[in-house]
């Protein structure tokens, strides 16, 4: 981790230590399928740090709508839906810390990666190609991680339902090309859930 990344990392981790330990999962996952799509190491240096810290903003959701234990109602989802501009903002206010290339491919990454493959993500619509690389590879291992993971709201799923439900929702949610290369890496991966 970087001397840039670890105080936000750490302030992610002091508020909610799922959501970090999600992160550092997430970005081991996200490594596996750019070093197979043969991404060049400054990519892989920002799709670190994205999907690191891709949940950043979690830190402005108010508890009773982060930890809630149950289905969140439209209003708290609205809420919730905000956390990836909140990132954006943090993020932003490091004042090109890393450089400026590099904040703003992190900055796009963590903003898009919940953007669907069909344009019904949010927080901007934005379909297919015009999503960044690199959010497509964050939305798909985020998808894949959160479902593996126990949630206050639900138990987490089994790594076989986990892929039927990532190939159920291939060219909505997800980049096919991205499902592809993600069925290759994770069966390998040290990150395979059981």
């Amino acid at each position: 981790m970087t001397c840039t990344m670890l105080p936000l990392w750490t302030a992610l981790d002091e508020r909610d230590h799922h959501t970090a330990l999600h992160g550092t999962r997430t970005a081991g996952i996200a490594l596996e399928v750019g070093h197979y799509l043969d991404l060049d190491p400054r990519q892989l240096n920002h799709l670190r740090i994205a999907a690191t810290l891709h949940d950043l903003g979690k830190i402005g959701i108010p508890d009773d709508i982060l930890r809630k234990p149950g289905k969140l109602d439209d209003h708290e989802w609205d809420v919730m839906k905000t956390h990836s501009m909140r990132g954006v903002r943090i993020l932003s206010a490091r004042k090109n810390s890393l450089g400026e290339a590099a904040d703003q491919e992190v900055i796009e990454t963590v903003r898009h990666h919940h953007e669907h493959f069909d344009g019904c993500g949010y927080p901007d619509g934005v379909k297919g190609d015009n999503i960044p690389l690199l959010a497509r590879i964050l939305s798909l291992v985020d998808s894949y991680d959160a479902m593996t993971s126990a949630r206050p709201y639900r138990v987490p799923l089994t790594h076989e339902r986990a892929m039927m439900v990532l190939a159920e929702e291939s060219g909505r949610r997800s980049d096919p090309r991205i499902l592809d290369v993600f069925q290759r890496v994770i069966p390998i991966s040290r990150y395979r859930a059981c």
